[in-house]
């Protein structure tokens, strides 16, 4: 039964489905088929808010909208009761609505600025709307989220630090050992503790990396392919979790306690608004950092100003010291517009090469992950 007005809907997908893979592989045509594959989503969460509204899926027993369309369209609970959601929150998102249909912005946008409205900032989102979608329409979805975290501090900074206070009273590690011997863990961490694991568990991981590549081209006498190493990054991740651990339990007794591994960057109200976020980007309520503060190191990162000199060593093969810091702060992040891997991971690369006589400092620094320093130095693929 073809239901009405979704005849040319399915014929149009039967002509797709149709085609070769190949012959939709093209950018343009990537980009069009998710802009329209977001449209037929908004169009899909809006009719699901409506026959919610409508309680017609009482009549088969069903307690929930979401309860029946879990079953009949064979969705996880979970995405139901997200699709569900969604849909009444674009009851109060006009903005949102139009531009979703417009395939403009994706169910994830929505589901970000659905995710801040609450009695307290309801009156603000609806006079700051439109700007945010505007954001959501020309950033990328990570830079856009961050907006719409420092809207949510501006618009109610109290219920921001109690949802911080919330994350960190959620903290909590579950380790077990099964019959077989076999153990595992499951750990929920607020932002700044998972950051400080996460550095570290990273840091010890490349350590292993490496030892695995040198290991893998000794044996293979070249350089060897990812599924060749000796552990897939599941394993080494593993590896460098026990690792962590020995080095704890082997530290010197009278050792000295390291300094939280996390990085934060904060502005002067004054000057720039509330600025308060690690150097991974990721946004945090000011209130968060109060238990590290008897732990940590201070340090003052001032761009465009004299209060710190930050162009060192121009003569200079690498970027070190006072200069590599500047552009790790300022950068955070790989420079290549489809790449996001954090500072930590990159190197620090002249944008005018050394070779060319670009020199080393800050203006001519930039970050760049491993892939891509080399991939500049390779001949670029015809269009």
């Amino acid at each position: 039964m073809v239901l009405m007005g979704l005849g040319p809907l399915i014929a149009a997908i039967d002509e797709l489905v149709g085609t070769d893979a190949a012959g939709l592989a093209d950018p343009h045509t990537i980009v069009e088929l998710h802009r329209q594959l977001d449209r037929l989503q908004a169009v899909t969460t809006r009719a699901s808010a409506s026959f919610d509204a409508s309680q017609a899926w009482q009549a088969s027993g069903a307690r929930t909208a979401a309860s029946w369309l879990s079953v009949l369209c064979h969705l996880p609970k979970p995405a139901a009761k997200r699709e569900v959601g969604v849909g009444r929150g674009l009851r109060h998102l006009p903005a949102c609505e139009t531009a979703w249909l417009a395939g403009d912005i994706s169910a994830d946008h929505v589901r970000v600025l659905n995710g801040v409205r609450r009695p307290a900032t309801a009156e603000r989102l609806a006079t700051d709307e439109a700007m945010l979608v505007g954001h959501a329409k020309d950033l990328s979805f990570g830079h856009f989220v961050k907006v719409v975290a420092y809207w949510a501090q501006h618009a109610d900074p109290d219920g921001e630090d109690e949802n911080a206070a919330d994350e960190r009273d959620a903290r909590q590690v579950h380790l077990s050992k099964s019959f077989g011997g076999m153990w595992f863990a499951n750990a929920t961490l607020d932002r700044l503790s998972g950051t400080i694991i996460a550095k570290e568990l990273g840091r010890i991981e490349r350590e292993l990396f490496r030892a695995d590549w040198a290991e893998a081209k000794e044996r293979l006498g070249r350089d060897p392919r990812i599924d060749e190493l000796p552990r897939t990054p599941a394993q080494r991740r593993a590896d460098a979790l026990v690792e962590m651990a020995v080095r704890s339990a082997t530290a010197p007794k009278d050792g000295r306690r390291p300094a939280p591994l996390f990085t934060v960057l904060v502005g002067w109200e004054t000057l720039h608004g509330r600025i308060c976020e690690l150097s991974d980007g990721t946004v945090v309520a000011p209130r968060v950092l109060l238990p590290w503060l008897d732990a940590a190191w201070l340090e003052r990162m001032v761009f465009d100003g004299p209060s710190r000199v930050i162009d060192v060593g121009v003569c200079q093969r690498l970027f070190s010291g006072a200069t590599r810091r500047a552009v790790e702060v300022r950068d955070q992040q790989c420079f290549h517009e489809f790449c996001d891997a954090p500072a930590d991971e990159c190197d620090v690369d002249h944008v005018v090469p050394y070779s060319a006589g670009g020199p080393t400092v800050q203006q001519n620094g930039r970050l760049a992950c491993g892939f891509h320093n080399r991939a500049r130095h390779k001949p670029r693929p015809d269009p």
